[in-house]
């Protein structure tokens, strides 16, 4: 998110990038808006890029919810961007041509009558720029792919959540529930190509007075994890793999640093660190672009869980609960990274509520409730030494009973 990048120095964005690819991730894709600053950060970044040491690739996004899209004249503003990076070292081609990409866009018709109207325009403008390769991510109904000539693939952008689900599904189906949306895209592009997403967690804390985004999307069920595992088995229909995302705090899917110009997600964010889910990235990218799960080498615990139960009642909130937080339990989310058979001990609060299991050498998804006062911690113990253990301060992190506002995000954590 570009967006949230304003006090980006020339430095942050070296930062970013050597974290980034030092964890598997090849490049970004740069979410710009409206905002005429964004232009100079994004300038920065492909600069960052090129003195990088690393091969990280860049490619732009368009934020079709921000930028204008109503008079033939406002394609000027895509130009603009495509004529200043198209031909840079680290533009990313795919199949030769500039990679670009879209969020929405399927209300953005340049002054014409239809959406493939309107997109053939978009696309020959650029490409008196450059040769374009456009995998949008269009709001619409797959069936209509094959109508819409200038898309060369399709980005689906909700395919990591099941944002299906409502507090009346069933419960079978909530509790690891299906993400099965990519197959639907994948028939209608009819070979064309498919970028897929994965994403680690959604909640969204905005009121009627802001943005009006007040919603979680079910999270549970080790939800990364099982949406790389997905992807990795899939891995012959699927092109591209995007990770949503880098820096979106909006949004609570960051799995980069807290850094930058938050928008105004400071009371949802702030102390609240992801980063733990970068080791998980690195290891499942690599899965997925091998084609093989590779042997498991440190002994390591990840862990995740919510400030407070969901059903709390927070003290001070205008905003309210966010809407489908029935969908979400109250549990601490555990993997296990093993390398030779061990028990893993995991407790809340104290030994009262401590469980334990035995493992065996390899990846295990386990789970422990939640406990009010209580915080996540757990241990590997191997011949009877501790092994690896994760359990952060109580000035870190603590369920808490009452919270001051509501907040559904999650607080990631790993063994040293």
């Amino acid at each position: 998110m570009v967006g949230n990048t304003f006090p980006y120095t020339l430095e942050d964005w070296q930062d970013d990038i050597e974290l980034a690819s030092s964890h598997g991730i090849d490049g970004f894709a740069l979410n710009v808006g409206i905002e005429p600053w964004q232009k100079d950060s994004v300038s920065r970044c492909y600069e960052a890029a090129l003195r990088s040491n690393r091969p990280f690739q860049l490619f732009l996004s368009f934020d079709m919810s921000s930028i204008q899209a109503t008079k033939r004249e406002d394609v000027q503003f895509l130009r603009n961007y495509v004529a200043a990076f198209a031909h840079h070292p680290r533009q990313l081609l795919y199949k030769g041509k500039v990679l670009v990409s879209t969020f929405a866009g399927q209300d953005g018709l340049f002054g014409h009558s239809t959406l493939h109207e309107a997109w053939d325009f978009v696309k020959h403008a650029l490409e008196e720029i450059a040769p374009v390769h456009l995998i949008p991510s269009f709001f619409i109904d797959p069936r209509r792919y094959p109508t819409i000539s200038a898309m060369d693939g399709y980005f689906n952008w909700n395919g990591s959540w099941p944002i299906h689900l409502t507090p009346d599904s069933p419960r079978e189906e909530v509790v690891c529930a299906k993400l099965d949306t990519d197959r639907h895209h994948i028939h209608h592009l009819g070979g064309r190509t498919f970028m897929a997403a994965v994403s680690p967690w959604f909640f969204t804390h905005y009121g009627a007075d802001s943005w009006n985004k007040n919603w979680i999307y079910r999270s549970d069920d080790w939800l990364y994890v099982r949406r790389w595992e997905q992807l990795i088995a899939s891995r012959e229909r699927v092109d591209i793999v995007q990770i949503i995302s880098w820096n979106d705090f909006g949004e609570s899917h960051y799995i980069g640093p807290i850094r930058g110009a938050q928008p105004n997600s400071q009371a949802w964010v702030d102390g609240f660190p992801h980063t733990a889910w970068l080791e998980l990235t690195r290891y499942y990218a690599r899965a997925f672009k091998e084609g093989a799960y590779p042997p498991v080498e440190r002994d390591r615990i990840h862990m995740w869980s919510r400030p407070h139960l969901k059903a709390a009642e927070a003290e001070d909130d205008e905003v309210g609960r966010p809407e489908r937080w029935q969908l979400t339990n109250d549990t601490i989310w555990v993997v296990v990274f093993a390398t030779a058979p061990a028990e893993v001990r995991i407790w809340a609060k104290d030994d009262r509520d401590a469980r334990t299991w035995t493992v065996g050498t390899g990846i295990h998804k386990l789970s422990h409730p939640m406990v009010v006062g209580g915080s996540i911690n757990a241990q590997i113990i191997r011949a009877a030494q501790v092994v690896a253990e994760c359990r952060p301060t109580p000035d870190e992190f603590v369920v808490q009973e009452r919270p001051r506002t509501y907040n559904y995000n999650a607080f990631v954590a790993m063994s040293s």
